[in-house]
């Protein structure tokens, strides 16, 4: 950073997680006058990526669109990595901001690493323990944490991880989860949305006077056998006079050939992809949440709504010791037996939904930015310092 200039923040979004979880920051970093913002899309999830910026009123400045049909992760990674240095090159920033575990945090944080930009990781700290689960995002956020120079920890939880592995604790700040803000401004903005929610709004009419379950499945670890019993359990629970299931369909193939079966199901409600705003509104009005994803375990304790986790092992255990999420795998039996639990005992089901959140109090972002500004304050003051001493030595 030069002396005298407004440092540059870069921030680098690639999949809707990304958008929805980074949009909260973003706006909290633009509200900072001294401070010039530019958001880099990768493009990694083109399509739903780009409909959670437009709700999120986010234009990017940069689009590297690197998505291509069938691509792999290696050439995805190659592509971020070279795309996004030519961005860095350009640019200059003082600071990269990365988010959670995707391939675009990964690639974008290394980057700037060879580039010796310092990279701010918001929801760092996040570990399954197995690098296969969830894959290959463990193995991501591992070595974002290796590389990041600032580390904002959604939970104590997180934090903790990342000391147990030499990360040093000035580098670490706890702000809690910024898909808590992001939810508490889209609820706070649903009249501007509304119109967003009519295909929504028409499922729920349907549902009149029965339960809805909603389930999400899109993890490369649940491909296959996992899947088939997740298929199975939801035709069996759709067997249930009382139930309706609501299912957006994720757009992966895989995914696509296994539940495109349960379409001609009587109370199974298929859906393609939903943006965010008709998503948290089915969240919102639904009563039980069948899911692998880990962004719908963070916001389903803040609107009251059990969880159960289609997952062996999950990075987000916070949910789970609180008791507002239970861990069932992608096992038909298990899957079957808990949710029928939820649904015939209101004491168990009232025990979830009150559980309460602990993941965040909606003020994460103000954190994060206030973070990023001092630090590069305190380096703007270094930096001058420094050319001073030079000046006087000379």
């Amino acid at each position: 950073m030069s002396v005298g200039a407004r440092p540059r923040v870069v921030v680098a979004v690639g999949t809707r997680p990304e958008a929805i979880k980074l949009f909260p920051v973003i706006r909290a970093l633009k509200a900072d006058p001294d401070l010039r913002v530019t958001v880099c899309a990768t493009g990694q999830h083109r399509q739903i990526l780009d409909q959670a910026l437009e709700i999120a009123g986010i234009a990017p400045d940069v689009d590297l669109d690197v998505m291509r049909p069938r691509q792999g992760l290696d050439a995805l990674s190659a592509a971020l990595l070279t795309g996004f240095g030519q961005v860095l090159d350009e640019l200059q920033p003082d600071m990269v901001v990365v988010q959670g575990d995707t391939t675009t945090a990964a690639m974008c944080a290394l980057s700037s690493h060879y580039r010796r930009i310092p990279v701010a990781h918001v929801e760092a700290g996040l570990r399954s323990g197995d690098l296969h689960h969830p894959w290959p995002e463990e193995a991501n956020r591992r070595m974002v944490g290796q590389i990041a120079d600032l580390h904002f920890a959604p939970t104590e939880i997180a934090a903790g991880n990342l000391r147990r592995e030499n990360i040093g604790a000035d580098s670490i700040h706890v702000t809690g989860n910024t898909v808590i803000d992001a939810l508490y401004l889209t609820l706070a903005e649903m009249d501007r949305l509304d119109h967003l929610t009519a295909e929504v709004r028409e499922i729920l009419a349907e549902a009149k006077g029965r339960r809805i379950i909603l389930t999400t499945t899109h993890r490369r670890e649940n491909f296959g056998g996992g899947l088939e019993q997740i298929a199975q359990a939801l035709e069996h629970l759709a067997r249930r006079p009382d139930v309706m299931i609501v299912a957006p369909v994720h757009p992966n193939p895989q995914v696509t050939r296994v539940m495109g079966r349960l379409g001609d199901q009587p109370n199974i409600r298929l859906m393609s992809p939903q943006t965010y705003v008709p998503f948290l509104h089915l969240m919102a009005h639904c009563d039980l949440i069948l899911t692998d994803s880990g962004g719908v375990q963070e916001e389903a304790p803040a609107l009251a709504k059990p969880v159960l986790v289609l997952r062996d092992k999950t990075e987000r255990p916070e949910g789970i010791t609180a008791g507002t999420a239970r861990l069932v795998g992608a096992h038909a039996p298990t899957i079957i037996a808990e949710a029928e639990r939820l649904l015939d005992d209101p004491a168990a089901y009232a025990r979830m939904a009150s559980a309460g959140s602990p993941y965040g109090d909606g003020r994460a972002a103000g954190r994060i930015a206030g973070l990023i500004r001092a630090t590069l304050q305190a380096r703007g003051r270094l930096a001058e310092q420094a050319l001073h001493s030079d000046a006087r030595v000379a």
